[in-house]
């Protein structure tokens, strides 16, 4: 039966009389025997606490960026009505999503910055994930109905005032521009490259909003509108399935991209001695820079358990980066229902 963990950084182990299920979320509190006969678990727990390395960082990049993108959406809109562009509209619907997609994404690392609790012990960190995953959706949303706007208007051209088109469109640019350069410094996480998603869409939305308004003002071309509204469209589709799949596979536990689990229990049986074999290995990751195992190790005879604990747990950092693990250490192999992975 799992029972929760303080969030301060330990390792610790148990004893247990027989082999029985380890899930890959469970954690334990304190050491406890029962009866002869164990299977020693080792826990590496470097993850459960606030983690703010980075966090004050992202935070203050998606405020500027949130304040640049919102303050400028509303012009965008106006200008849009007025001129009767769909890029304009299209790039302003954009804008807003945007503003939303900063504001979960702020909002997210806030609450990542919450400590662990009983009720939640390994943190908050999956706001983060789940703001990208949202974020991800909205791209896919809004790209359909541009390109069903955009269909829409190659059959019924809209007169589009491009003089107004251009100027907008550079004034969008230059946010847009400021907002990319403020969130694409320094770490990025999930969170911060769906919201860096976002506004790239909305960079190339103003691209394209003003080399349609410059071509209607130029030549009178007022398919431009709509058909750069759908290439652009077209561009967030991709994007915006990106960020949400890369965040479903994390929310669905799936393994970290890069890790193998073969891998890990080869690296493992070959740099430490004193392991005879490793089994039962899951891999999975508590946000997308957070990679998570737990696992069993069969020793040889005569070993140390504490050493050959500390050892796995060297391996795992050094080669795969993994600085959450949880080790059922055994004397035999796990064999039976107990043991079922």
């Amino acid at each position: 039966m799992p029972h929760d963990h303080a969030p301060d950084d330990h390792h610790h182990a148990h004893d247990h009389a027989s082999a029985h299920r380890h899930a890959p979320h469970a954690v334990h509190a304190a050491p406890h025997v029962h009866g002869a006969g164990h299977h020693e678990h080792g826990h590496d727990h470097h993850g459960h606490g606030p983690h703010l390395h980075g966090v004050g960082a992202s935070e203050r990049k998606l405020f500027w960026a949130l304040l640049l993108t919102g303050g400028f959406m509303f012009a965008e809109a106006i200008g849009g009505l007025v001129a009767g562009s769909l890029a304009l509209l299209a790039d302003a619907a954009h804008m807003l999503t945007d503003a939303a997609a900063l504001a979960m994404a702020f909002v997210a690392v806030r609450a990542a910055r919450r400590p662990a609790t009983p009720a939640m012990s390994y943190g908050h960190h999956r706001w983060q994930v789940l703001a990208a995953f949202v974020n991800g959706l909205g791209l896919l949303a809004l790209a359909v109905w541009i390109l069903a706007e955009a269909l829409t208007r190659l059959w019924e051209p809209v007169a589009v005032q491009g003089r107004v088109v251009v100027v907008i469109a550079v004034l969008g640019l230059l946010v847009n521009l400021a907002s990319f350069a403020i969130l694409s410094g320094g770490e990025q996480n999930l969170n911060v490259r769906g919201a860096l998603a976002h506004v790239m869409g909305d960079l190339l939305g103003s691209v394209a909003a003003l080399v349609a308004g410059a071509l209607i003002w130029g030549f009178g071309w007022m398919i431009a509108d709509p058909l750069l509204s759908a290439l652009v469209a077209l561009l967030m589709l991709r994007t915006g399935w990106s960020i949400a799949r890369q965040a479903a596979h994390v929310l669905l536990e799936g393994t970290p991209e890069g890790l193998d689990e073969r891998s890990i229990a080869s690296a493992i049986e070959a740099d430490v001695e004193a392991v005879a074999s490793v089994h039962h290995v899951h891999a999975w990751s508590l946000t997308d820079d957070r990679p998570v195992v737990t696992l069993h190790a069969t020793l040889r005879e005569n070993v140390g358990r504490d050493a050959a604990l500390s050892a796995i747990q060297r391996v795992l950092q050094a080669r795969f980066g993994i600085t959450h693990s949880t080790i059922q250490i055994e004397e035999q192999a796990c064999a039976g229902v107990g043991c079922v992975p």
